[in-house]
């Protein structure tokens, strides 16, 4: 089955840690909840290469196969890290094109 490029959208997420685990979040600020997990590759959950914090510009969709509602990233596609100033800019286009 190919996969719906029309069910996936640009969401900006950041590495948090929740008790001992590292979790993925979507940021604060978008359409989405930042209490949403992010199901994507565990490369980004590596606090060896990215510290905790680093915000990533992912491809996501909203599903709940499973039962709760969660995101989810292909493990596959390039991971795009988002500076300080790129994670504002993005949020603030977001903001702009709101409805």
């Amino acid at each position: 089955m190919a996969r719906d490029i029309y069910a996936y959208r640009q969401v900006a997420v950041h590495s948090v840690q929740r008790g001992s685990a590292v979790e993925i979040h979507p940021v604060p600020g978008q359409a989405f909840s930042p209490e949403l997990l992010v199901q994507c590759s565990q490369r980004l959950k590596d606090l060896d290469t990215y510290p905790l914090g680093t915000c990533f510009l992912l491809d996501a969709k909203l599903t709940d196969r499973g039962g709760n509602q969660y995101m989810y990233a292909w493990h596959g596609d390039a991971v795009q890290v988002l500076s300080p100033k790129q994670t504002k800019a993005f949020l603030a286009e977001f903001r702009r094109g709101r409805i």
